[in-house]
């Protein structure tokens, strides 16, 4: 059976699209191998194609718990019965019963996190691993804009593993981070495949404004203005929520909040809701949107100024999958990157916590302020780390916080600028990824674009209604 006919049978494509026959065809060689491909190219098919081809079980490594399902779901809804999440939404006794007939599944899902897991790695260890996947890679780089301990040691577990077939995936990696991901990979001689991380169809807009008033004003316009579903990014929880109040408020009644304080339950329903075209609107923050395969987002609005560009690119690549034209805005006030400088400080040990940690030898759980789970990872990451390189720990850890902090401030500063610049915002980012760019209508902004092309038929005239959020909103730190 061709590649073709397994497209045509199990997923019912008739053709590729862009880099997803050549990736494809890396695996069946049997080489490792390192693909960039856009967000919203169908990176998934690339591992899920070849799988059918190869005796044995494919693994795939990823971020997220939503992602994860929605990968899940996808392939239960396409009639593969062999698949499984080993996650949190397992009972303990589901949980026991999967590892007992691992054997069973084509494809096994999990975190990094749960590759540390003595038993699960053992039973993994007694399986024939056709291919081993890294959605997600770019999270093992430390210049990546998503960086996780935990993926850091997926070349420990690939030995482990026996070194099986490999392949690492990515949206938006740039040569220091490509790098970085073959070498933490431990892979000899991949096989990198690097497409275009333009998105024509896609066009691009900046706002800047002089209060956050001014923001919810602009964002009920054109939420109502803009053809829908549609998704609104936010640096923080409050904002989300409050800007679902606003929304509904003034006639957009089809909206809901998505943010990783929710319950997991809650979560699903929201993304499953999205889905089936039952929202027009999820207003959220960055948990939203990996791996949730909706063709027909119509805009992405940026209610804050992204931390990166990467990110930026990530969240813009939801729209427009279906190749129609799609638009996303990004709102900027002055202050907006201070809000990123508050988070990043806050996802990292504090200097005192990470102190308390090293020199007092005490429990990770005896910190205070108490540590949060990503805390406490990147604390034990880092000591045993400082062991084996023969370095205190206090002094490692700190330089460690310092020099990710400085990474943070210089992608912010990055973003900050493409927002300034005067030039076409797509030359802008595809140079940041060294592609040359090619002229094109509805473009960006700097450009020109009509906007008419985005315009909901039916959109009203209504006045814009205010929530009464001066008080309630911190000027410093807006929507957190």
């Amino acid at each position: 059976m061709t590649i073709e006919d397994v497209l045509k049978q199990k997923f019912g494509y008739d053709s590729f699209r862009p880099g997803q026959q050549e990736t494809i065809h890396s695996l069946l060689k049997g080489r490792d191998t390192l693909s960039m491909m856009p967000t919203g190219t169908g990176k998934s098919l690339c591992y899920q194609l070849p799988a059918y081809l190869m005796d044995g079980v494919t693994v795939i490594v990823s971020p997220l718990l939503s992602l994860m399902q929605d990968q899940v779901d996808q392939l239960k809804a396409g009639g593969e019965k062999r698949v499984i999440a080993l996650n949190s939404f397992l009972q303990y006794e589901e949980k026991t019963r999967a590892l007992l007939h691992l054997q069973h599944y084509k494809f096994i899902f999990l975190s990094p996190e749960m590759l540390q897991v003595q038993p699960i790695i053992q039973a993994i260890q007694r399986l024939t691993i056709s291919l081993f996947v890294v959605d997600e890679a770019h999270c093992i780089s430390q210049w990546g804009y998503d960086f996780r301990p935990d993926y850091g040691l997926l070349g420990d577990v690939r030995r482990k593993l026996n070194e099986p077939l490999t392949l690492a995936l990515t949206a938006t990696a740039d040569e220091k981070v490509r790098e970085d991901i073959k070498r933490q990979l431990c892979l000899t001689d991949p096989k990198e495949l690097v497409f275009s991380v333009n998105r024509p169809n896609i066009s691009m807009k900046a706002e800047r404004m002089e209060d956050p008033l001014q923001k919810q004003k602009k964002l009920v316009e054109l939420v109502r203005f803009f053809k829908k579903p549609g998704i609104v990014y936010f640096s923080g929880r409050k904002a989300a929520e409050e800007a679902v109040m606003l929304l509904k408020l003034n006639g957009v009644k089809k909206a809901a909040f998505y943010h990783g304080g929710m319950e997991a339950g809650d979560r699903l329903l929201i993304q499953h809701q999205f889905l089936n075209g039952e929202l027009d609107v999820v207003c959220a923050t960055s948990a939203f949107g990996m791996g949730i395969n909706k063709e027909d987002v119509r805009f992405v609005i940026h209610y804050h100024m992204p931390s990166q560009m990467e990110a930026y690119l990530q969240e813009i690549g939801r729209a427009g999958r279906d190749g129609h034209p799609s638009i996303a805005v990004i709102f900027y006030v002055h202050g907006d990157e201070r809000l990123h400088e508050f988070i990043a400080q806050s996802e990292l040990p504090s200097c005192d916590q990470i102190k308390q940690a090293a020199t007092q030898h005490q429990s990770l759980d005896q910190v205070e302020p108490p540590l949060t789970d990503i805390q406490k990872r990147f604390l034990e990451h880092y000591t045993k780390q400082a062991v084996l390189e023969g370095k205190r720990a206090e002094s490692y850890i700190l330089q460690v916080r310092e020099h990710l902090l400085a990474k943070k401030a210089e992608k912010r500063s990055q973003m900050k600028e493409w927002i300034d610049s005067d030039e076409c915002r797509r030359a802008g980012y595809m140079r940041f990824f060294n592609e040359e760019p090619s002229g094109q209508q509805q473009c960006c902004d700097r450009c020109g674009i009509d906007l008419a092309v985005y315009k909901e038929n039916d959109q009203g005239n209504k006045p814009v209604k205010n929530l009464d959020w001066r008080g309630r909103l911190n000027n410093l730190l807006p929507g957190l």
